[in-house]
């Protein structure tokens, strides 16, 4: 065999064994990226499985709902829709929630509800404002829809609570008793007895008071408890249509003269009542009968202008005036507007 032949057959040697080092090479890295391929399949995986899990756990987790009271932060109350029967007994569950609502607004007869009545700011003596409290309402049909709402997928509810400040401005105050827009006196007689100091107590109570504009003025909430503690007295008084003694007996005069002055505005009435008998001191279906927990005499103020109710005795007659300032009185509604 020559050299040419030798060379020849070296060099095809060489180039197989070449090509079996590149097959070889090549072949390393294709399972090195398959098993690459393989890890991440298998984290890809293992992140459904827990992906998977999470939504699971998630639909098992059960809707809450909780209601907030938004003066306090504090939450009042948990639901857990659907052991209240959302989805399969609505009827059921909603009736129990108006239930729970109304009671939550109005209160029962163990606890107080949200909604509070105005107590009205008042004048002092040195002509200072001694303040009251704010008219607070719960709106029920706004919680309501709230709840509703969220029995489908949960969270928080705050309560809807409205505040109504009185519509006065404080400015305005020191002119309030200018002018005498309306008055009336009713008798009583000059006895120093029970029902005399009643009538004094109750006139006190609603002397000075500021009833801004569209105020609902409250004579129970403004009065307050006619009992012994607040130093009423026993005096006759109209119950089931008989006269009976009773502590307190005589404040229905100043609410009846309290009705028959305001009456000569514009004002409207939210709840007003009649003795079960005639009384003496005011005509026939002139009068305002009140208990204290029971019977109101309330009004809105929407004569158009802040008043001022001013109340006194003298000599046996209890008068009730209502003021304004100059400046308002012309744009009083007097109920013929």
């Amino acid at each position: 065999m020559n050299k040419g032949v030798i060379s020849i057959l070296l060099i095809g040697s060489l180039l197989g064994l070449a090509g079996c080092s590149v097959k070889a090479s090549q072949e390393k890295e294709l399972e090195e990226k398959l098993a690459q391929s393989q890890k991440q399949i298998e984290m890809y995986k293992k992140e459904q499985e827990k992906l998977e899990a999470e939504k699971k756990k998630e639909e098992e987790k059960p809707i809450v709902v909780d209601v907030v009271d938004p003066n306090t932060n504090e939450v009042i109350k948990t639901f857990l829709p659907k052991e209240m029967g959302v989805g399969s007994n609505d009827e059921k569950y909603k009736e129990e929630i108006e239930i729970w609502v109304k009671e939550l607004a109005r209160g029962s007869d163990t606890t107080d509800g949200y909604d509070q009545r105005m107590i009205p700011d008042k004048v002092g003596e040195n002509g200072e404002i001694i303040k009251g409290s704010p008219r607070v309402i719960l709106e029920e049909s706004e919680l309501l829809d709230k709840l509703f709402s969220a029995f489908a997928n949960g969270g928080t509810v705050e309560l809807p609570l409205h505040v109504s400040e009185s519509g006065y401005q404080e400015e305005e105050v020191a002119q309030l008793d200018e002018v005498v827009v309306a008055s009336y006196t009713t008798n009583f007689g000059s006895s120093a007895d029970g029902r005399t100091k009643n009538i004094e107590l109750s006139a006190e109570a609603i002397n000075n008071v500021i009833v801004g504009v569209d105020d609902i003025f409250s004579f129970n909430t403004t009065v307050g408890p006619s009992d012994a503690e607040h130093g009423y007295q026993k005096a006759m008084e109209a119950l089931n249509g008989k006269l009976v003694e009773g502590i307190g007996g005589g404040i229905c005069q100043t609410s009846s003269t309290l009705f028959n002055a305001v009456d000569k505005l514009g004002v409207s009435y939210v709840e007003k009542h009649h003795h079960s008998l005639n009384v003496g001191y005011v005509p026939k279906g002139r009068d305002a009968t009140v208990s204290y927990g029971g019977k109101d005499f309330r009004f809105q103020n929407t004569a158009g202008v802040p008043l001022l109710l001013k109340a006194y005795t003298n000599n046996g007659s209890l008068t009730v005036e209502v003021r304004t300032s100059k400046a308002n009185q012309s744009q009083i509604n007097n109920g013929n507007n």
